[in-house]
């Protein structure tokens, strides 16, 4: 059994980390709402991007462009190679937050080995050298702020690839915060297009053009501009919905091991006052022992008296 110096020692041990988890909870808390909030400012900007898309289709319908598949071949071709944005946190503590990702990557790989992987995050950095899974870019700046101008920067690159005819499509791996209870990683297919994805609805009802669109210098240019502002604002949204779900996991983890930790001081402490309880219980048993023992002697020594006495020793 442990002395009772050994269990308040780890009592106080485990106190601190109490201190850093909760510290930890309150950091995530806050990162957390001031991403919402700029995940709020920009999202009006890029749904009326993907409200103008549609109006050039309803104007122009067989528009060509890059960026979508042909009008009369909407198909999903599986030949070809594959670029994979893949992000990740730049630390660990966060439950399977990165083991998510990094699994729904795998499983890309898997299914198209022929994937090009471009990937945000130090952990996941550290998980393909780990594995030796080559990366065609790693962007070495931090996951913890992401920038307009950071999705900008990483949307030009995989842009400039797809239109050289590098890759036949791209693809993202994030985390998408569904609630404060439930994210989930998934692969999400950012080009190319599929027409029908900024089709309006049959049910909904569009206000009518009063007078026709007119494109300068053409609406193929008009329309390859806003799409490669929209993939940016995707990109952007996708780092920010990625950065809120590692709070929101961190969070998760740091509340369960705050919980932990109020669990096994209780236990400690019951310990540490059973220990301290047995230690005095042995300490007065001791008294008690040695109390009578004296007595037994005094009591013995008079004993021997009187009957020394009784036999006229002196």
């Amino acid at each position: 059994m442990a002395s009772t110096k050994e269990i308040k020692n780890r009592i106080e041990s485990v106190r601190d980390t109490r201190k850093i988890t909760n510290a930890m909870y309150l950091i995530s808390s806050t990162k957390l709402r001031k991403a919402r909030r700029d995940l709020d400012a920009t999202r009006p900007y890029f749904e009326a991007l993907g409200t103008e898309i549609k109006r050039i289709f309803r104007t122009a319908e067989y528009v060509e462009s890059p960026y979508f598949y042909p009008p009369d071949n909407d198909t999903n071709p599986l030949d070809g190679t594959y670029a994979c944005l893949v992000v990740t946190a730049d630390k660990g503590l966060a439950g399977a937050y990165n083991m998510n990702v990094l699994k729904e990557a795998e499983r890309m790989r898997a299914d198209h080995p022929d994937t090009v992987f471009y990937v945000v995050g130090e952990y996941g950095r550290h998980y393909f050298a780990q594995h030796r899974i080559p990366i065609e870019q790693s962007f070495l700046y931090t996951a913890q702020n992401p920038t307009m101008d950071r999705a900008r920067e990483i949307s030009s690159i995989l842009l400039e690839r797809f239109e050289k005819g590098d890759f036949a499509k791209i693809y993202i791996i994030y985390t998408d915060l569904k609630s404060s209870i439930s994210s989930e990683a998934n692969g999400f297919r950012l080009l190319p297009f599929h027409r029908s994805t900024f089709a309006t609805p049959s049910h909904t009802k569009e206000r009518a053009l009063s007078e026709p669109l007119e494109f300068v210098p053409s609406v193929e240019v008009v329309l390859n501009s806003i799409i490669q502002s929209y993939v940016s604002g995707y990109i952007y949204s996708a780092l920010i919905d990625s950065f809120c779900s590692e709070q929101n996991a961190r969070m998760t983890a740091m509340d369960a091991a705050n919980k932990n930790a109020e669990k096994l001081l209780a236990e400690l402490s019951l310990e540490y006052n059973r220990v301290r309880q047995a230690a005095i219980t042995q300490e007065i048993t001791e008294v008690s022992a040695g109390a009578k023992a004296q007595r037994a002697q005094r009591a013995a020594k008079e004993r021997r008296t009187r009957e020394r006495l009784a036999a006229g020793q002196p």
